[in-house]
């Protein structure tokens, strides 16, 4: 296979994955349902070789799993995952956060402000709260980026991606989102004075907080 195939290939199946992460973190595609490579081929207009990888490095994400006699499904909302992604993310973020406000300069958390005046937009009335995820990811990412530490970065971004799903679920329970901009605020705030104890304390207290929230409002429509 030549270079440009490959290219190619990889290209289909970044696209593949894309569409299908989005159709499931948005709840297009419900959790426990059949994900079938004939019929997703052809719905995307692709071949069966980019869906299946697909499905593989979304399983590898969480977002799907092979059931046997079943093949591929969607996983399923279940609060036992939202505790330990939650968890996770406290553990990691806290711990990252430590490495870069040894580092993190004053230009690099004026970009973080720019994103809190993106995060102030959404509270506005009527305004689409769809952006949120992905921008909660941006702002935590900007924060933590001058640590230097591209594998726990990484890892993170995996648990963001997952968590991505239950916080728009979230948002459609309870509008839940002026108190984690509020902490959003705080947050930035100690960033800025360096106070490195209280940064992350505030910030585990705003990921568990949230973690709480979510799995109080998913028992309230079990």
């Amino acid at each position: 296979m030549s270079n440009v195939n490959q290219i190619t290939r990889k290209t289909v199946t970044s696209s593949v994955v894309d569409v299908l992460r989005e159709k499931i973190i948005s709840h297009e595609i419900e959790g426990g349902t059949p994900l079938r490579q004939d019929a997703l081929a052809a719905e995307l207009n692709v071949s069966r070789i980019p869906v299946r990888e697909a499905l593989l490095q979304l399983e590898a994400e969480g977002l799907v799993e092979f059931a046997p006699h079943r093949g591929a499904v969607a996983t399923r909302i279940s609060l036992e995952e939202v505790n330990e992604l939650f968890g996770l993310r406290a553990i990691l973020e806290c711990d990252v956060l430590g490495y870069a406000l040894a580092r993190i300069t004053d230009e690099d958390l004026d970009k973080s402000q720019l994103i809190l005046k993106e995060f102030d937009e959404l509270l506005k009335p009527g305004a689409d709260k769809h952006p949120w995820g992905a921008l909660n990811w941006k702002f935590h990412r900007s924060l933590y980026q001058p640590s230097g530490r591209k594998r726990t970065l990484g890892l993170i971004s995996q648990l963001h991606t997952n968590c991505d799903r239950y916080l728009r679920m979230q948002i459609q329970l309870i509008a839940d989102y002026p108190r984690a901009e509020h902490e959003h605020h705080e947050l930035l705030r100690l960033c800025r004075v360096r106070d490195k104890r209280r940064a992350r304390k505030c910030l585990r207290e705003h990921i568990l907080t949230t973690g709480k929230e979510l799995v109080r409002a998913l028992k309230n429509v079990a």
